[in-house]
């Protein structure tokens, strides 16, 4: 007989819940487990259809339609899920807050004795949940808000689940996640389950489906050889922007990530335009290199007045620090800092694209390539050409990708 169990998520809104329960799911679907999620969300929206069932209002402990309709839905998704299991389901997932104990211990006692196994996400990353909340206000379900009621209203959803809010503490088998480092604090399991191993292997092993990595186009700052800055794209660099949106105009991109400067902004607007919809984020983590002194200069003129400055770099660029500025190694946590926002931000089962800068784009392939660190600064970035990067629990691919020649291809990867 095929193991059977129930894995069912807890934690507050935004926290990362249904974006674990699509890695746990998909991966263990490709290791031959017959798996199934079910989202609560997925059905309220199904079930109360309309702006009664987004509102704020909807998820008070007061609202008495409110908690009844909520319940039925619960129920219904148990019930579900009972199904699955019953026939040739091996992994049911349920995917909802779960946040009081009375829910949880309902949850025990309807899937008595099938082994069960809590995973509750949290996410402490203040800034991290600011960018989740911006994205989860512009879900369809908020369409007809404007941006600031809308973040309003989910603040206020949130703040309601608070109330009542019950963390993990005597469950028998019980798994706390840092949904924004993917690591697990604590795990108290009281018995043997199946894919328990696997399941712990999952939740800490970062997914990509598909990550383009972009340089930007090219810059008047590229034009004449000058360091850093905050150049806007050339006519040409314009032109390659275009041809990076037609490129990429039958692949489905969600989210595109920038830095602040305008030349990465550039070059993501016109992709875009092409998606319906996406969003642009922009974070200072993925900022280029601050060379400090030597910002805005010619490489020609930074050689001539700072003599001292090309000889230390020339002796070891990677860990030689602009005066006034950075260097490889010191700007390598907040690069490390925003790829864990874009993989926290951008779920894992789409697609991703970081339109950044020849440094910053050479410090995120340094953590997939696993080059040591005197290579990193020499790194090919061109600006004709991304990297399209796949990683999952079984392989990792790498490939740099013109993109004047034919359109993408990987919609069903």
């Amino acid at each position: 007989m095929k193991a059977k169990l129930v894995i069912a998520m807890v934690g507050l809104p935004a926290r990362g819940k249904s974006t674990m329960a699509r890695k746990l799911g998909r991966t263990l679907e490709q290791d031959g487990v017959r798996v199934q999620v079910f989202n609560n969300g997925k059905l309220r929206r199904q079930m109360a259809s309309g702006a009664s069932c987004s509102t704020a209002d909807f998820f008070s402990p007061a609202n008495s339609f409110g908690l009844q309709m909520r319940e039925e839905i619960a129920r219904q998704n148990i019930e579900a899920a009972q199904a699955f299991l019953a026939g040739e389901g091996q992994v049911a997932i349920l995917d909802a807050t779960n946040i009081t104990r009375e829910r949880r211990a309902g949850i025990m006692a309807a899937f008595a004795p099938v082994p069960l196994c809590f995973v509750e996400c949290l996410n402490a990353d203040e800034e991290a949940l600011a960018a989740n909340l911006e994205r989860k206000a512009a879900l369809p379900e908020f369409q007809d808000l404007p941006r600031e009621k809308a973040l309003e209203n989910f603040g206020q959803r949130i703040a309601y689940y608070e109330q009542i809010y019950e963390p993990l503490s005597d469950e028998p088998n019980r798994i706390l996640v840092d949904s924004f480092d993917s690591c697990i604090l604590q795990e108290q399991i009281s018995e043997v389950l199946p894919y328990y191993d696997r399941i712990r292997d999952i939740i800490t092993t970062r997914v990509v489906r598909n990550l383009f990595l972009v340089r930007h186009g090219e810059t008047v700052y590229n034009t004449e050889n000058r360091i850093g800055g905050d150049s806007s794209l050339t006519p040409r660099g314009e032109e390659q922007a275009e041809a990076l949106a037609e490129h990429f105009a039958t692949v489905r991109i969600p989210i595109i990530f920038t830095s602040n400067h305008r030349r990465t902004l550039q070059t993501a607007r016109p992709i875009a335009a092409r998606q319906e919809p996406c969003s642009i984020i922009a974070l200072p983590e993925l900022n280029e290199i601050h060379a400090g002194v030597c910002e805005g200069l010619t490489y020609e003129e930074a050689r001539q007045k700072m003599p001292e400055v090309a000889r230390g770099r020339a002796a070891d660029k990677y860990r030689y620090v602009y005066p006034g500025g950075e260097g490889y190694a010191t700007m390598a946590e907040r690069v490390v800092r925003g790829l864990k926002k874009v993989f926290y931000l951008g779920n894992y089962d789409e697609n991703i694209m970081i339109v950044g800068h020849r440094a910053v784009n050479r410090m995120i392939l340094s953590r997939f390539l696993s080059r040591q660190e005197e290579e990193i600064p020499y790194i090919y970035i061109p600006q004709d050409r991304y990297y399209h990067i796949r990683i999952d629990p079984y392989k990792r691919s790498f490939e740099l990708v013109p993109y004047r020649s034919a359109p993408a291809s990987w919609v069903g990867w």
